[in-house]
């Protein structure tokens, strides 16, 4: 192992990440940036329905950091539970040890109100940011529980379980709100998973971005960039990297150390946060809460 990697590229060398939704985006982002984190020795899947987009950011990545990083891209709905059911079964054997799992894979359909929601937004929100997320997370799950301690020891099981929720799962807006529902799901599912992890070396990790300017929008109005463009009018939105910035800072703590809860948002989001939450950061770019469980 290079001298010249920083510690917490040391603490995720070797490691095998699974990144869904990761053909533009936050997810995107979050597979370049673990690369560049880590460039010697690192194995990610990449997984999102358009598999040509994907391939194309195993390109960019391998261009950007090397051989050291072997990318698999992989076609993948998570909307649909019989792919998932067989996803970790057709990967190739040397990718199936996962260590970092980032539910990334999510999307908003429509601006409409009660009672004006279309039965059809309803079902691929649910489908996708929901129970999605758990199947995928119920598929990888015991891949982690069977991993051992460094010595052979029984811990419980070791890895990361990442959720990308947003803040729109803490607060609602009108015109969002099955978006809102699905996103505060994902919330309590992972503080439950939390909870039944404990005694274990699992991590679970949510974090809530706030307005990042991605394809997020444009899938919302249905193809309309212009209305997507509109969204940002006027504001300087969050970046995808932002994002994943704090996605592999997380993951590459020490095995003790969970960031469990992570809020983040440009500063003109700020009057949207509750005033409960503790600011342990503010900058012209974000500001994100993080808790330690020790």
């Amino acid at each position: 192992m290079s001298s010249s990697l920083s510690a917490m590229g040391k603490r995720l060398s070797g490691k095998t990440i699974l990144v869904t939704g990761a053909s533009s985006g936050i997810g995107r982002s979050v597979a370049q940036e673990f690369a560049r984190t880590s460039p010697e020795d690192l194995k990610i899947i990449i997984t999102a329905r358009r598999v040509e987009t994907l391939k194309q950011v195993a390109v960019e990545i391998n261009k950007e950091v090397g051989n050291g990083v072997k990318v698999l891209p992989v076609k993948l709905d998570i909307s649909k539970s019989e792919e998932i059911s067989s996803f970790v079964g057709n990967l190739p054997v040397e990718f199936r040890n996962i260590d970092v799992l980032v539910n990334n894979a999510g999307l908003v359909k429509g601006m409409d109100k009660a009672p004006d929601i279309r039965p059809e937004d309803m079902e691929i929100m649910f489908l996708t940011n929901v129970t999605g997320l758990i199947n995928m997370t119920q598929a990888i799950l015991p891949i982690m529980k069977a991993k051992k301690g460094d010595s052979g020891e029984d811990v419980g099981g070791r890895g990361d379980v990442i959720m990308i929720g947003s803040i729109a799962g803490r607060e609602g807006y009108p015109g969002g709100s099955i978006y809102c529902a699905t996103k505060a799901a994902v919330r309590t599912f992972t503080d439950a998973l939390r909870r039944e992890l404990i005694a274990s070396r699992i991590r679970v990790i949510e974090v809530d971005p706030g307005q990042v300017e991605t394809e997020f929008s444009i899938v919302r109005f249905g193809g309309d960039k212009a209305k997507a463009d509109a969204v940002y009018k006027g504001v300087e939105p969050l970046t995808p990297d932002d994002i994943a910035e704090v996605v592999v800072f997380a993951a590459g703590r020490r095995e003790n150390v969970v960031l469990a809860d992570s809020l983040i948002f440009p500063n003109h989001q700020v009057r949207l946060c509750p005033l409960s939450f503790t600011r342990v950061a503010v900058t012209s770019k974000c500001c994100w809460q993080a808790m330690s469980i020790l």
